[in-house]
């Protein structure tokens, strides 16, 4: 199993609080808000073949007429993972809204680390299930889609023990939106030949790298682990490889907290802080519950004999 990584602890700069929600005051509110999201209009369907002919079993769990599937309303969503109450889903979204640690979430609403964390990491793949390049970041250039059986979230990816891949994301700001690229063809080891031979400004903070702007990108930025070789980076003090935008100012601090983030879910971290930027202006809560709402979508097939 997969140890579990400490959170940085991020300030909640420029966040915009959210206001008293109804759907916090009990059990029962919390759960009929949710299943508004999950069958909007009180449309009930399949979440197998979508089919609306469905039989109502016991313990809150349907049949559907069609395929025979037998599920609950959350089945196949991001919200089935972690087994938490409705209420004390949509409490510890409020508070990851604001940027609230697993460590808080876990002592206020009385989880160990370990669900806090698993809770914390399923908001964090639904966000970038909703990137538009998603099924990219997802596929084996991240392995991202190997922590996925079926419609689960596992803690260890499957065809786990090879190599990791460190895949290496260029940040792109313009008219007050990011947009992360995941740099297909771009290996890490390559970023260094460019510092090693070509001056592309680099800066360190743990293992995570960033350089310089790179083609049309403003930054390049990966997250490496022991394998690279961070003695061949070009030291210097006047720190002329920080990105000069909006998104840095923003994420920059929070990035460098992440050092002990493992580069397979770095991507997670990344996709998080541009969510974070470009919906700086709105409420994050009713986004996240949304999101959390949706279906988990099919990942592309891994090949599990490569290393």
């Amino acid at each position: 199993m997969e140890s579990l990584p400490e959170e940085p602890q991020l300030a909640p700069e420029g966040q915009h609080p959210v206001p008293d929600e109804p759907c916090l005051a009990s059990e029962e509110a919390a759960l009929a808000h949710l299943l508004e999201h999950c069958w909007p209009g009180g449309r009930s369907f399949c979440p197998r073949c979508g089919g609306g002919r469905l039989y109502e079993l016991s313990a809150g769990r349907w049949r559907c007429a069609g395929c025979k599937y037998t599920f609950h309303p959350f089945s196949g969503r991001w919200i089935n993972n972690g087994n938490l109450t409705p209420l004390t889903w949509l409490r510890l979204l409020h508070m990851y809204a604001g940027e609230a640690t697993v460590h808080t979430l876990a002592a206020e609403l009385g989880l160990s680390y370990n669900a806090a964390y698993k809770a914390v990491t399923t908001a964090r793949f639904a966000i970038l299930a909703h990137a538009p390049d998603a099924r990219q970041l997802l596929g084996p250039e991240t392995g991202l889609g190997g922590y996925l059986k079926g419609k689960k979230l596992t803690g260890e990816p499957r065809g786990g023990g090879g190599q990791v891949p460190i895949p290496v994301f260029g940040i792109l700001e313009r008219n007050g939106w990011v947009f992360i690229d995941l740099v297909s063809g771009l290996s890490a080891e390559t970023v260094f030949h460019f510092n090693h031979n070509f001056h592309l400004r680099i800066e360190r903070s743990g293992n995570l790298v960033h350089t310089a702007p790179y083609r049309h990108y403003d930054a390049l930025v990966l997250c490496g682990d022991d394998s690279l070789p961070y003695e061949y980076i070009r030291r210097r003090a006047d720190g002329q490889a920080e990105p000069k935008s909006e998104f840095w100012k923003f994420a920059g601090g929070r990035l460098r907290a992440f050092k002990g983030v493992s580069p397979q879910r770095f991507p997670l971290y990344l996709k998080e802080l541009e969510f974070r930027f470009n919906h700086r202006r709105e409420n994050l809560f009713a986004t996240l519950v949304r999101y959390l709402c949706d279906m988990v979508p099919d990942v592309p097939e891994l090949d599990e004999s490569r290393p």
